[in-house]
């Protein structure tokens, strides 16, 4: 029960960094791309240097050097396929350019559903990394409270930027913020969630194997997030220089935060 409620609290820093939503004004768009920018710089920093080099010790140390690291990459790009085929498939409505000159409405609709569907994957990715890494939390409260409690704190602020990175494009697509809050706050649970199904499902299959090439995959998944929705839509929404700022800061806080875990 300890190791649950460890593993609860740090997933439910994800909706902290949603509250944000609360703050902010729907109209502000310099702000919605410095976010997105910021988010961006979230998703990247933390795929290439946390969770593409986890996958990559754990796909090594099973499969050798050599192929531990062919398999790690290839997982990556798989993943970075996998989700560029999702949005092929996604319909997306679009207008020509005359109707965009006329009709100031249906370029906001076509936005607000872009914004939409990229908070979605987003969360859906956050979710997907959530996962295994409440399963690691909580096995390492079972094993060592003494050990988890600064790991908990650690996984708890890195949370609160991806929790952001859910909640702003979702909240400035839709103008709830109930809703901004819940698909972020639900994308946090995925620690939790992680946590039970894995101890009771997944812990007979799951080897460092597995757990590498999920891990690679959703590297690759958040990457291509970041760059092909992410940057692009806060270009759109600010000035050229704006999302690169934002990009820096997203790197920089998730950098501080993973440092904790050292």
């Amino acid at each position: 029960m300890q190791a649950f409620l460890l593993t609860f609290f740090a997933g439910l820093c994800t909706g902290v960094g949603s509250l944000i939503a609360f703050f902010t004004k729907k109209t502000n768009k310099k702000f919605l791309s410095v976010s997105l920018g910021f988010s961006a710089g979230v998703m990247v920093y933390v795929s290439l240097i946390e969770i593409f080099q986890k996958a990559k010790r754990a796909l090594v140390a099973e499969l050798g050097e050599l192929n531990g690291s062919w398999a790690t990459v290839a997982a990556f790009f798989g993943g970075i396929l996998f989700i560029a085929l999702i949005n092929r498939l996604l319909p997306e409505e679009k207008t020509d350019d005359k109707a965009k000159e006329v009709l100031s409405d249906a370029e906001e609709k076509e936005n607000a559903k872009k914004l939409l569907r990229m908070g979605l994957f987003t969360a859906l990715a956050i979710a997907i990394h959530n996962f295994p890494e409440g399963l690691a939390t909580f096995i390492s409260a079972m094993q060592d409270p003494g050990i988890a409690i600064p790991i908990v704190v650690a996984i708890s602020i890195h949370n609160i930027p991806e929790g952001i990175a859910v909640s702003v494009p979702i909240y400035q697509a839709t103008g709830s913020r109930k809703k901004a809050f819940l698909y972020s706050f639900l994308s946090g649970l995925a620690e939790p969630v992680g946590a039970i199904i894995g101890w009771f499902i997944l812990m007979p299959v799951m080897n460092d194997v597995v757990f590498g090439v999920i891990f690679a995959a959703v590297a690759g998944i958040m990457v291509f997030i970041a760059v092909d929705d992410l940057l692009p839509t806060a270009h759109e929404c600010g000035e050229p220089h704006l999302p690169i700022r934002g990009l820096i800061v997203g790197m920089a806080v998730m950098a501080l935060s993973l440092l904790l875990f050292l």
